[in-house]
């Protein structure tokens, strides 16, 4: 959709009939949008300040839409709307500050951040899923191998198990559905605690901790360790001294799962070396790396092609390519699929000589190597399949892998 066909949303043109003067402007718009934001499952919205207004935006299955301009309004101000239903201080808008919506009726849970700009305040809100949404690690869309050896690790009594990729790629969904999971297990009650910045989702079952300026990631860690605990979750794993004590939980009887940042499962473990993770507390702790994005499925209106042109240089025969309809807000795509590639260091052996090679004689180009010929399936082989059965499209792999490497010589 152009923008100018997102402008023409029919939210927008609701938003553009509220008037600007009326004492209820904010109340009302705010209501609106996001009403209809959890409607059409946006997953942030974004309030930009400009000089004449405010810029109005939401995500979609991962992608920025444009919903236009609107008057930030004349008695009432819909970000100062926003910090109230936020319990914010009002009064503050010259430092960021962070507060959540719970609304039952809206059946989903908000963050709003807020940030001082040069045209006043800008506001992001986080829409969480409702209740009845949240999801298992059966539900993500791991592969049925994956799937069946990451339940197999989450019941594992220790070990550091690490979910990575780059940000809005899922990592945190992932952790949490493992949590879940966990909590469910028919072997027992665990004691978990969860050390996140900040809390996205409240979990039952789980002693959940945010950190501060405090109560920074490596204090919390150190601390949640005389707690009892069974099982760690570490939102991310950020510095060297995070990754220390990550990897001193695991050596000591706990299992861990954190997120970190990169873009294969090899890059993870070449970040973690450079890190200061010793060869040897890799190879006695890292169970395993998933790496994993998320990609835009097709809607239903997607149409067949076996044009080469619209290939765009993959190795299939044909693939589906994105329309357009009203069910999918004009978008061609109707929510998202996980694409994964999964290095198990128990399994994929070869990988644990390669770490083991003396003075870094290694890359992440050639661990990976050592990674597929020990079976791990590769990233972009897996997302080339996606685009051959049809779920997602040639356009949407080069925007979510690149166009570099295809396949792993």
């Amino acid at each position: 959709m152009t923008v100018a066909e997102h402008e023409k949303h029919p939210i927008a043109e609701q938003l553009r009939r509220l008037s600007s003067s009326d004492p209820h402007y904010a109340v009302s718009f705010v209501d609106v949008l996001l009403r209809a934001a959890v409607q059409v499952r946006a997953s942030d919205v974004h309030l930009q300040p400009t000089r004449e207004g405010l810029d109005l935006q939401w995500r979609l299955d991962g992608m920025l839409h444009q919903l236009g301009s609107f008057a930030s309004g004349t008695s009432s101000d819909i970000v100062t709307r926003l910090k109230v239903l936020a319990d914010l201080l009002t009064y503050r808008t010259d430092a960021p500050q962070e507060g959540r919506i719970r609304n039952p009726s809206w059946s989903s849970e908000m963050r709003v951040s807020t940030y001082p700009t040069l045209f006043g305040e800008r506001a992001v809100v986080r829409i969480f899923s409702a209740a009845n949404q949240l999801m298992f690690p059966r539900e993500l869309g791991l592969p049925d191998e994956t799937l069946n050896e990451w339940n197999t690790l989450l019941s594992q009594s220790s070990g550091v198990l690490v979910i990575s990729g780059p940000a809005g790629s899922g990592k945190t969904t992932t952790a949490y559905a493992s949590l879940r999971e966990m909590l469910r297990a028919p072997q027992g009650v665990r004691s978990i605690l969860t050390i996140e910045d900040p809390i996205e989702v409240p979990l039952p079952g789980a002693a959940q901790a945010q950190v501060s300026p405090a109560f920074d990631l490596s204090t919390a860690l150190r601390s949640a360790l005389r707690q009892d605990p069974e099982v760690l979750l570490v939102g991310e794993i950020r510095d060297p001294d995070v990754a220390r004590g990550v990897f001193n939980a695991a050596l000591t009887g706990h299992l861990v799962l954190s997120t970190l940042h990169a873009g294969s499962a090899s890059q993870a473990v070449c970040r973690l070396t450079d890190m200061g993770i010793e060869p040897y507390l890799m190879h006695s702790g890292l169970r395993a790396v998933l790496n994993q994005r998320l990609a835009r499925r097709l809607c239903r209106c997607a149409r067949e092609t076996s044009d080469s042109r619209e290939l765009l240089g993959l190795p299939v025969s044909s693939a589906r390519i994105a329309v357009g309809c009203p069910d999918c807000q004009q978008t061609g795509y109707a929510g998202r699929v996980l694409i994964t590639e999964f290095l198990i260091l128990d399994s994929h052996s070869v990988s644990r000589t390669a770490i083991h090679l003396p003075d870094r004689e290694w890359d992440a180009a050639s661990l990976e190597r050592h990674a597929v010929q020990a079976g791990m399936i590769p990233l972009r082989q897996r997302g080339i399949a996606l685009v051959a059965n049809g779920t997602t499209s040639p356009v949407e792999f080069h925007r979510v892998l690149g166009d570099v490497g295809l396949v792993v010589d």
